[in-house]
């Protein structure tokens, strides 16, 4: 409504009438009916300039600039800031739904874990959880406001740039659980060191009431020496309150006992590959546990779960195995992913890498270490793609090819690969690793990537 926009936001009412708003929207070109279009203004862009075209089919605006021409039968609220507007009105509904809220953040598994919780939770409660990996200040304020407004859980996806993150995203959403994936390597250009990572990932705890974390990340578990809350441990190596044993790894999943406080066991046969997704699933189970989700519940909700898009999916290519893990990449994942592909090896083992961004002054390094580990893991062929691992890969020990980009990757990925080959593809979003398998036939998929 109107009136509780202009309240929560502070705003001034400058044109229109009362009315209720289905949504919000920071872009002009998918803005829907109804839609309240909030003009965000940044280093490179400014909402305002397209305020025209929000308009046509959008009932109004945010704006922290007033509109040059009168909005004729439309809402226009004015703002000191656009951005602390789409913050307050997010935090606003929050407070007023007073449901529970999970946050999930860590360096890696974040979307997995919190789509899993998701799907868990899901067989009871109706649950909001943020679209796709819209996990920053703009994102997941955006998935708030998407609610309807009868939820009973909320599962929030919180990522991180630099210290304070998330912190500003626990002010917007103040979490009652938190989930702690694990603390790597990752955004070293923001946060400088791992020891910040760590830091900036646990700034959840001063908001959640009880905390749920990886029992076999020592690092982490050392940074909660002074947590006075509820702690939930989940692992595989280490002694935790919720632990998977009897893993079996396959080609395209894995079969494990999971174990849960009580003696209370299940079988679980999970469809998605890596041993390190078997941490977010334990990691789900044990806030579903808590929920008071029965076991059985639980392992149907983990059964039924066929992954996130454009993470360790599986494929076949005309007889090679193909693992598409496209949508990011620092060096904890990378190193998770490069044992995945010498764990499959059928004949030849193939890794298509791209750049590790953001990593500032240990870019160099991280490259350098990559490729000792792929070295080390007896990877018979590299395709770097990318200046840092095209430098890089002089040190590999078997055979690679030098790509400028990922489309030439592409190129060459078709001309050295044959049947029986097992191969990885991976690198940072902006380098876009997608493109090598771009238009290629998956043979038992059924359709073009």
């Amino acid at each position: 409504m109107l009136e509780e926009i202009a309240k929560a936001t502070g705003g001034r009412v400058i044109s229109g009438k009362e009315c209720a708003f289905t949504g919000l929207s920071i872009d002009s070109r998918t803005i829907k009916e109804g839609e309240l279009f909030v003009a965000l203004r940044g280093a490179n862009f400014d909402g305002h300039s397209f305020m025209r075209e929000a308009l046509k089919a959008g009932a109004g605006a945010i704006v922290s600039l007033p509109p040059a021409e009168p909005s004729k039968g439309k809402v226009i609220i004015y703002v000191g800031n656009t951005v602390k507007a789409l913050h307050d009105i997010a935090r606003y509904l929050r407070l007023k739904l007073n449901a529970p809220v999970i946050g999930v953040t860590g360096t890696n598994g974040k979307t997995t874990t919190k789509e899993l919780i998701a799907s868990i939770l899901g067989e009871r409660w109706k649950v909001l959880k943020t679209a796709g990996n819209m996990n920053n200040h703009i994102g997941l304020p955006l998935s708030i406001s998407k609610m309807d407004g009868d939820e009973t859980v909320m599962v929030l996806e919180m990522g991180s740039n630099a210290l304070g993150d998330i912190k500003q995203l626990c002010e917007i959403a103040y979490p009652d659980f938190a989930v702690v994936t694990n603390v790597g390597q990752a955004h070293f250009q923001g946060f400088g060191s791992i020891e910040m990572v760590r830091k900036t990932d646990l700034e959840i705890l001063e908001y959640a009431k009880t905390a749920f974390v990886n029992a076999d990340d020592g690092f982490l578990i050392e940074g909660l020496k002074d947590y006075t809350g509820k702690t939930i441990t989940y692992g595989i190596r280490n002694m935790a309150d919720v632990y998977a044993r009897d893993i079996v790894p396959g080609d395209r999943g894995s079969d494990f006992l999971l174990c849960l406080p009580g003696g209370r066991e299940a079988g679980i046969t999970f469809g998605v590959a890596g041993r390190f997704n078997i941490y977010n699933v334990l990691a789900a189970a044990a806030i579903a546990d808590v929920f008071g989700v029965g076991i059985e519940d639980i392992k149907k909700g983990i059964e039924s779960f066929r992954g996130v898009p454009m993470r360790l999916e599986i494929k076949d290519l005309s007889g090679a195995l193909v693992i598409s893990d496209v949508y990011n990449a620092n060096p904890s994942s990378m190193d998770e992913a490069v044992k995945e592909l010498a764990r499959l090896k059928r004949r030849r083992t193939i890794a298509v890498l791209g750049d590790m961004l953001e990593l500032g002054s240990y870019a160099e390094e991280a490259h350098k270490k990559l490729v000792r580990r792929i070295s080390e893991l007896n990877i018979d062929l590299l395709i770097a793609v990318g200046p840092e691992m095209n430098r890089a890969a002089a040190g590999f020990s078997g055979i690679y090819y030098g790509a400028e980009d990922s489309v030439a990757a592409r190129s060459i990925l078709l001309s050295i690969c044959g049947d029986g080959d097992t191969v990885l593809v991976k690198g940072s979003r902006s380098i876009y690793m997608e493109r090598v398998l771009d238009g290629l036939e998956m043979k038992e998929e059924g359709h073009a990537l």
